[in-house]
Formats: C-alpha cells, sequence, structure tokens
C-alpha cells in the first residue's frame, strides 16, 4: 500500500432498480464482490420500482487499482430474492461492471439490466453510478497541537446529516397526513395544494399518428402528489377546454429543512394532460422557488404560480410562442396553523369538493365521427331522418349471415343522448336478433313508395396478379341505402392462385323509395367495391375497385316471393357475376377478381305502420274513462244523443292529445337535432384543428423532404464529381507510370552503352599507358647499357692512368679534361633527359592518379551494388602492381645514383694526389657546388613525387629522400 495521499475509494451507488414484479413475502438484496471482498445493501420491498440508496466501497492505493485495471478485475453484483419467512435466497441476476471504466469525476448514474434474470419478460435493471474518490482521512493530532476553533453557526439540528440521500413519504392514515423525516425531528404540519386553473392552445398536442377516439372521449389533467394519483374533471374540447378550477391540498408532518430538502430531491412536478390512457402532452413545475432559503413559512406561503408550456413526447415545433399550448398551475405551501395534536382522523390527501380524487383509468372508447359534409347517420335510432333521394332507412332484416354495420358517431351519440329509450317501439317487421331499432314519429312518404331490402353477398376473391400476399379487406358504401359509413370485411390472407371466401361478407339494407328514384339510381351510380391491403406495421394501401353495375340486376329475370307483412306479394331479382379489381395506379391492369351476388326484393308499398312508431307504446296511450251508458230515447236523433256527444268528445280530445303529443315530439326532436348539430361542430372544428396541424406538419416534412432531396442531389453532383476526377488521376498516374517506366528503361540503356563505351576507352588508355611503359623501360636498359660500358671504359682509362708514366700524365689530364667536359656535357644531357623522363613519368603517374579515381567514382556510381568487391580487389590489384613496379623503379634509380656517386667520388679522390695540397681550396669549391646539385636534386625528385599525389609523406621513397636530403644538409 502507498502513503496516505494515495489512498483511493472504488463507490458503488445503487440507487434504484425498475421492472420487478410486485412480492409482499420477498424482500431484494444486492450483493457486491471484488477481489475477494463482498459487501451487500440492506434488504429492500420487492416492488416495481425497489429503492436502494446505498454506497459500497472498496479502500486500495493506485498503484493496486493501476493492477486490477491491467488485469482486467471486474466488479460483480448479484442480485437476491429472499423469502421472508424462510429466509431462502434466489439469485435474479447478476450485472458485470468493468473497472477500466470508473474515474474520478462525477459520473451520472446509468441503468444496467439484470444479466441471466429470471424475469425474462420483464427485464428488471438497476440504476448503479460507479465513481472513484480519494480517501482523505484526517492526520492523528498530538494533544499538544490540538487547538479548538470556534465553531460555525449551525443552521439545523445535528439529527438532520444522519438523514438517507433520498427522503421518502410515510402515509400515516389514522392521522391524516403523511410524515417526511423522523417523527422525533420533524413534528410541524404544512400543506402542499397544487391548483389547475385553465389551459389554452391544446389542438396543438393532437397527435397526427393516433387515433383518439379510440382512447376514449373526455380529456383531463392528471399529475401525482406524493405518490397519490389525481385527475381533473373531464372536458370533451380541446379548442375550448371548460373545467373548473380544482385545487388537491396534502398535510405533510415535518420541519422546513427536511421538507425543504425533499422538495430539491423532487425538483419538479409533472402534469399531464391525458385521453384514455394516452399522455398527449406534459407540463414540468419546478418546485425549487418553494426551497428557497428567503421562504418564510411562519409568516406566509410560499407560492408557484404561472403558465407552463405542455411538451408533447416528440416535442413538435411551434410556430412561436402564441402557438404554444399552455396550463395554469398554482402551487402552495403553508404551514398549518392548527396544532397536529387536534387534527380529527381524516384521509392523507384531502380535495376540494369539486375535484374528487379518481385513479388514471382508461375511458370507454367513442367510435371515431364519419367525416365529409354528406355524412349520414347508419340505420339506428334516428327520430325520422330522411335519408338518400327521398328514400326512407328501415331496420334491416336479419339473415342467416352476420350483417356487416359500419361504425357511426349518431349511434354512439344517440344512445348517449336516449339512455333510457326502451328497446321494444321497433316495427313489427324487427326480429330479437336486431340491435337496431327505429324511431320515427311521423315520416313524409310518398303514397306509391316501395318497401325495398337490397342484399350484397361477396362470394370470393382470387386471381391476385400482385407477386406477394395481401391482407385483403373490401370496402364498399352507396349513400342511396341511406348509409354513408362504409361497409368493412373482416382482412383475410390473399396470396396469388388462392380463392377465398372474405368473412362478414354479407349485408343487406332495407329502405324505402319509389321505382323510379331505385331505376335511376341503379343505372347512374356503380356499386364500387376497394380491395384493401392492411398490413400491421404500416398504413393501409389500396390495391384495386371493382364497379358493380347494379342495373344489370333490374334487368335480371323477376321471381314471386314470399307475402309480406302488408299482405302484399312480394318480388326477387337476383344477380351474379364476376368482376375484376382494377390497379389504383394502373386503371387498365386486374389486380384481382371478385365473385358476387346481388339482390333486390320488392316487399311493395310501404304502409304507416312500418315506419311511424312513437316513443310511447301503445298501452301508454292514454284511455278514456268508461261512462255509464245514459238512457236511450228513441224519438232523439242520433247526432244529438249524450253517446254521440261522448264519443266527439273523445275524438276531439284525442285529436287534441295526439297534436300536443306531435307537438311535444317535435320539440324533442328539434332538441335531439340541436345536440347532435352541437356536437358535430364541435367534433368538426376538433377535426378541423387537427387537419389544420396535420397540415402544418406535413408542410414541415415536405420542407424537410425537399432539403433533404436537395441535399441528397448535392451530394449526389459532389460524388459524381469526385468520381470522375478519381478516374482521371487515375488515367494520369497510369499514363505517367508508363512514361516514367519507358524513360527510365531508356535511361538504364543509355546509361549501359555509356559505360560500355568508357570502358573500353579506358581499356585502350590502360593498354597504350602499358606500352609507354615499356618503351620507356627498354629506355632505361638501354641507358643502363651504356652507363655499364662507359663505366668499363671508365675503369680501363684508371687503369690505364696508373701503368703510364707522369710525362704523359699533363696530356692525359688534358684529354681528361676534354673527356671531363665532354662528358659533362653528355652527363648534363643525361640529367636533362633523367628530368625530362621523370616528368614524363611523373606525369604518367599524375595520369595514371587521375585515371584511378576517374574509374573508381565512375564505378563507385555506376556499380556500387553490382560489382562493389570486384572493383575492390581490382583496386588492390593495381595498386599492389604500381607499388612492386615503382619499388622497383626506385631501386634502380637508387642503383644509378649510387653508381653516379661512386663514380664522381672516384674521379674526384686522385685529383689531391697528382696537384697537390695547392689546388685544395680551389676543390672545395666544385664540392660545394656539387654538394648543392644534389641536395636541389633530391628536393626536386621528392617534390615532384609529392605532387604526382600517387605518394604521401608515409611511403618509404617519400621516407628515404627524406632522410638523404638530412644527410646531404649535414654533409654540406
Amino acid at each position: 500500500m502507498g502513503s496516505k495521499s494515495e489512498q483511493l475509494l472504488i463507490v458503488v451507488s445503487i440507487l434504484e432498480g425498475r421492472h420487478f414484479p410486485k412480492s409482499s413475502r420477498l424482500s431484494l438484496v444486492v450483493q457486491a464482490s471484488f477481489d475477494g471482498e463482498t459487501l451487500s445493501t440492506d434488504p429492500t420491498e420487492h416492488r416495481e420500482q425497489p429503492q436502494f440508496s446505498t454506497e459500497l466501497a472498496w479502500e486500495l492505493s493506485r498503484r493496486t487499482l493501476h493492477q486490477h485495471r491491467l488485469q482486467r478485475t471486474p466488479i460483480k453484483l448479484q442480485c437476491f430474492s429472499v423469502d421472508l419467512l424462510s429466509k431462502k435466497r434466489e439469485n435474479v441476476g447478476y450485472i458485470v461492471l468493468d473497472l477500466r471504466s470508473v474515474q474520478e469525476q462525477k459520473q451520472e448514474p446509468r441503468w444496467f439490466p439484470l444479466l441471466s434474470s429470471k424475469y425474462t419478460k420483464l427485464k428488471p435493471a438497476l440504476l448503479l453510478r460507479l465513481q472513484l474518490e480519494t480517501d482523505s482521512k484526517p492526520a492523528p493530532v498530538s494533544p499538544d497541537k490540538f487547538k479548538a476553533k470556534t465553531a460555525p453557526p449551525r443552521t439545523g439540528s445535528p439529527a438532520l446529516e444522519l438523514l438517507p440521500d433520498r427522503l421518502q413519504p410515510l402515509l400515516v392514515s389514522d392521522r391524516g397526513f403523511h410524515q417526511i423525516g423522523p417523527e422525533d425531528l420533524c413534528s410541524e404540519l404544512f400543506v402542499l395544494s397544487v391548483t389547475v386553473a385553465f389551459a389554452t392552445k391544446l389542438q396543438q398536442l393532437i397527435p397526427s399518428d393516433l387515433n383518439l377516439s379510440a382512447e376514449g372521449s373526455d380529456y383531463f389533467f392528471y399529475y401525482t402528489l406524493l405518490g397519490n394519483d389525481i385527475t381533473s374533471e373531464p372536458f370533451h374540447s380541446l379548442l375550448t377546454p371548460t373545467f373548473e378550477p380544482e385545487r388537491a391540498s396534502v398535510r405533510i408532518r415535518s420541519n422546513k429543512q427536511v421538507l425543504q430538502r425533499f422538495l430539491r430531491q423532487e425538483k419538479c412536478l409533472q402534469i399531464h394532460l391525458c385521453c384514455g390512457s394516452q399522455s398527449l402532452g406534459s407540463a414540468d413545475v419546478s418546485l425549487s422557488p418553494l426551497c428557497s432559503p428567503s421562504v418564510d413559512l411562519e409568516s406566509r406561503a410560499a407560492t408557484v404560480e404561472g403558465a407552463f408550456v405542455l411538451n408533447t413526447p416528440k416535442r413538435l415545433k411551434a410556430v412561436g410562442n402564441a402557438e404554444l399550448p399552455t396550463v395554469g398551475v398554482a402551487v402552495t405551501l403553508r404551514r398549518e396553523e392548527a396544532p397536529a395534536q387536534s387534527e380529527p382522523k381524516e384521509a392523507a390527501l384531502s380535495t376540494l369538493p369539486e375535484a374528487p380524487v379518481v385513479p388514471l383509468v382508461p375511458v370507454v372508447p367513442v367510435v371515431p365521427p364519419v367525416s365529409g359534409p354528406s355524412a349520414q347517420p347508419d340505420p339506428g335510432p334516428g327520430p325520422g331522418l330522411e335519408l338518400g333521394p327521398r328514400s326512407l332507412l328501415l331496420s334491416p332484416i336479419p339473415r342467416e349471415a352476420p350483417v356487416c354495420r359500419s361504425e357511426s358517431e349518431a349511434d354512439s351519440l344517440m344512445d348517449e343522448l336516449h339512455p333510457e329509450k326502451p328497446q321494444d317501439t321497433a316495427p313489427p317487421a324487427v326480429s330479437e336478433a336486431s340491435s337496431v331499432s327505429v324511431s320515427a314519429p311521423k315520416v313524409s312518404i310518398p303514397p306509391s313508395a316501395h318497401h325495398f331490402c337490397f342484399s350484397l353477398d361477396l362470394r370470393s376473391i382470387g386471381n391476385l396478379s400482385l407477386p406477394h400476399p395481401i391482407s385483403a379487406t373490401l370496402r364498399y358504401q352507396y349513400q342511396f341505402f341511406g348509409s354513408a359509413a362504409p361497409v368493412m370485411t373482416q382482412p383475410v390472407e390473399l396470396s396469388r392462385h388462392s380463392e377465398l371466401q372474405p368473412p362478414q361478407s354479407f349485408c343487406a339494407f332495407n329502405f324505402a323509395a319509389l321505382p323510379q328514384q331505385l331505376h335511376d339510381a341503379f343505372h347512374k351510380v356503380p356499386l364500387v367495391v376497394e380491395l384493401w391491403h392492411r398490413p400491421l406495421s404500416s398504413r393501409d394501401e389500396l390495391i384495386g375497385r371493382a364497379s358493380l353495375q347494379l342495373s344489370r340486376l333490374l334487368s335480371s329475370p323477376r321471381v314471386r316471393g314470399q307475402r309480406s307483412s302488408s299482405g302484399e306479394q312480394s318480388w326477387r331479382r337476383t344477380h351474379q357475376e364476376r368482376v375484376h379489381f382494377l390497379r389504383a395506379n394502373r386503371p387498365t391492369e386486374s389486380a384481382a377478381e371478385l365473385t358476387y351476388e346481388a339482390s333486390l326484393e320488392d316487399l311493395g308499398l310501404v304502409r304507416a305502420t312500418e315506419v311511424v312508431v312513437s316513443e310511447s307504446t301503445p298501452s301508454d296511450d292514454p284511455t278514456p274513462p268508461t261512462a255509464p251508458p245514459p238512457p236511450v230515447a228513441p224519438s232523439v236523433p242520433p247526432r244529438e244523443t249524450l253517446e254521440y256527444r261522448a264519443a266527439l268528445e273523445l275524438e276531439l280530445w284525442k285529436e287534441e292529445q295526439e297534436d300536443l303529443f306531435d307537438h311535444k315530439l317535435k320539440q324533442k326532436e328539434l332538441s335531439h337535432m340541436q345536440a347532435l348539430a352541437q356536437e358535430w361542430r364541435k367534433r368538426d372544428q376538433e377535426r378541423e384543428a387537427l387537419l389544420h396541424k396535420k397540415e402544418q406538419e406535413y408542410q414541415q416534412l415536405e420542407e424537410q423532404l425537399q432539403k433533404t432531396l436537395s441535399d441528397l442531389e448535392t451530394r449526389e453532383k459532389r460524388l459524381a464529381e469526385a468520381e470522375l476526377q478519381t478516374q482521371r488521376l487515375q488515367r494520369e498516374l497510369r499514363a505517367e507510370h508508363a512514361l516514367t517506366l519507358s524513360e527510365l528503361k531508356e535511361s538504364g540503356r543509355r546509361l549501359q552503352l555509356d559505360c560500355d563505351q568508357r570502358v573500353a576507352l579506358e581499356r585502350d588508355k590502360a593498354r597504350l599507358l602499358e606500352e609507354e611503359r615499356a618503351r620507356l623501360l627498354q629506355q632505361m636498359s638501354d641507358a643502363d647499357a651504356r652507363f655499364k660500358a662507359l663505366e668499363k671504359e671508365f675503369q680501363v682509362y684508371r687503369e690505364q692512368q696508373n701503368i703510364r708514366p707522369e710525362f704523359r700524365l699533363q696530356s692525359e689530364i688534358n684529354m681528361l679534361s676534354l673527356e671531363k667536359v665532354e662528358l659533362e656535357r653528355k652527363l648534363e644531357s643525361t640529367t636533362k633527359s633523367k628530368l625530362h623522363y621523370k616528368q614524363q613519368w611523373g606525369r604518367a603517374l599524375k595520369e595514371l592518379a587521375r585515371f584511378k579515381q576517374r574509374e573508381q567514382e565512375n564505378a563507385m556510381c555506376r556499380l556500387k551494388k553490382q560489382q562493389q568487391e570486384l572493383e575492390t580487389m581490382r583496386l588492390k590489384f593495381l595498386a599492389s602492381e604500381e607499388r612492386n613496379v615503382t619499388s622497383q623503379e626506385r631501386e634502380e634509380l637508387q642503383e644509378i645514383k649510387n653508381q653516379i656517386n661512386r663514380l664522381k667520388d672516384e674521379r674526384l679522390v686522385p685529383a689531391p694526389s697528382l696537384s697537390g695540397p695547392a689546388p685544395s681550396p680551389s676543390g672545395h669549391a666544385p664540392l660545394d657546388d656539387h654538394m648543392s646539385d644534389h641536395l636541389s636534386r633530391l628536393l626536386e625528385e621528392r617534390d615532384t613525387l609529392l605532387r604526382t599525389g600517387v605518394y604521401t609523406h608515409e611511403d618509404r621513397i617519400i621516407s628515404e629522400l627524406n632522410r638523404q636530403i638530412q644527410d646531404a644538409m649535414k654533409g654540406h
């Protein structure tokens, strides 16, 4: 372990969990293991979001931490469920944390899913934070150096430091408050109130991809206050939200510091606008002003109020601040005046009477309204509505096949407006299997109108031309039958080369119309059946349309049917045909084929008993009291009898009651129609707002799409230009590479030819130099031969001089003087020729040295890698040969010099013996001149050899010349 400054703490904060199943008999424990040391949390409640709020720490040095990081030592967390009775532990899952990711900076907590969890469907996870802290332990202070300092003023009780990091409110139901903090410390009562006052611009929150009618028809605000779900009074319109301001209050037992700490922990209050179980938007109300130290709850209440923006889950873009939806909220925190001991027992959450607390539950869905200006209600309890071209809608006739019913808003609205209407007011033709009733007090029907029943049976779909299977749904509508809502079949899987019967494909329509109207409608308006593909993951796709010519039904033979309820004979026409679905995008091609059977039944003239049905049954009609029969006077005329008068009064009373009943029914019909119109206008406004909002969204999406398309086009152009540039560069690089390669080959060939020519020239020069050397050697040998001959002659002369008498010496001396002169002349010429030879030899040596140097440089440049060893050996061989030749020449020159010196010495020695002592002074001068010439010749030879560059001062011949020069100088 290192010093105290290097001590670190690895802290793993286990805050909370999520997606755990709720169990009252189990508790959760998290156990962490690192480097052989195991720590665990306290048992917590096994619920959906368990709260652990525990920190586990391990102490180690920085060097040990580095070793653990190199070894990748993990921190393993195991979650166990413990049975409270048997104390049996079961592994729920585990988490492995990487020690290399731990840092000394403060990290945000992250959710880690449990691996190998036994709750596979729920996918539980833990909120963890891994942090590295410095273990700053105070150094031990000696008692001598200890000195107390003035303690700062403390704002709260010392027990506040012992509170947990996350405070949780505890409901005390018997005393009617929530406890926050320990009981011995927190004994003050506070009231926290939330008021939802108003809302504006809520139509901006209508989602584009959600059917609100499937969720519910009511809207309300929802929020959670200390774990209690609170909803506002429901309202029906987002354009004009009208609801009473509601206040929800909760009593809290705590103190100011703990409560403000709890509010800082909560941070904000989230208020949701809901439709059923769907949240359309939420607003965050910050609670930080309630936690300010300047807030004085003793004298006044702390309030946070204002209009807060409702944000959608996807946060749609708004045009400006005026378009943002807002909700007016006020949050108040105050101290309760009465003491806590005198409070009566009541619920923990008390609300105003106008805002009862209800749980957030889904609302029964409302059928979406049928769009379009020609929307008409389906066969239902419409009060005498005239639908189609002066046709009357009757109840459908039950068949063996199920009847397809379209969804209509009028049905649900009328059911809401008339929940007390009995179901037995249908006409006699309606059986018990039908759930649709008709309530028509009076309908204007021509006396010649017929009761028709049209049925359509979609038998089969086949010959699909698409390459992929589809989820086929058939959809059609025909307003002449009195219903503008479409009739749809259930989806069925249809593939190529298969023929299927769509489920619930039979539907019957009962209506009243004139035969001419029916004839005109069937000839002018065909019945269009649409084929839709309903995939699970995308929107519906229109495949094709098939037109059913109903005029062919009128031209089919008429068959006598059963007698109708009016006693008249019915007639029935049936037509069966196979038609093609023409594709929506290519109308000339067939998408599939449809086989159908249409039937039209004429049930005769419409009688009033079939359509005029009042809301009250016949048993409800008032019956006149039966009076005792008065005595009949036979002489009184019949019109003046009491019975006639009573019958007349009864008829008049019936007419009056009938008129009153008609007036009331008209008033009720008018009120119902006004309610329907008002509801329709409200729904139409909502649809218009939704349409306007969708148009704005579509415009924004279109702009984004146009921008993206332009960016893509620009990027494609840039990519094409870059590709062309790259291809051009590649072609240029290939051409440049080929040109460079050919140039390199040509330059190599030229260099090879140049080298061959230079080598041939150098060989010729070397041959010429060898011939010149051989010639010079021959000249030297001839000179040596002549010198030897002269030396022999001189030897003979000396012998003769020794034999001849003295009188002949003078003449001989003269002759010798002449010979001496001649010899000196010859010696001078020989010396000159020798000097010339030396110069030529020096030139040859210089030329040879230059040749060697040039040859060596050229060889090093051209053939450094290929012929380095061969060149080195050749140079060594030439150098050794030159040294041998030069050494031989030096030896020969030395011999010649020695012979010349001996010859001179021999010539100079006899002179003093012949002339006596007198000529000695005169003979000293020639000796000095001879030594000077010898010294100068030696110096000239040495300098000449050094100037050639072949010899250096370290060579033997130069050392020998230096020695001779020194000897000559000493002798001189």
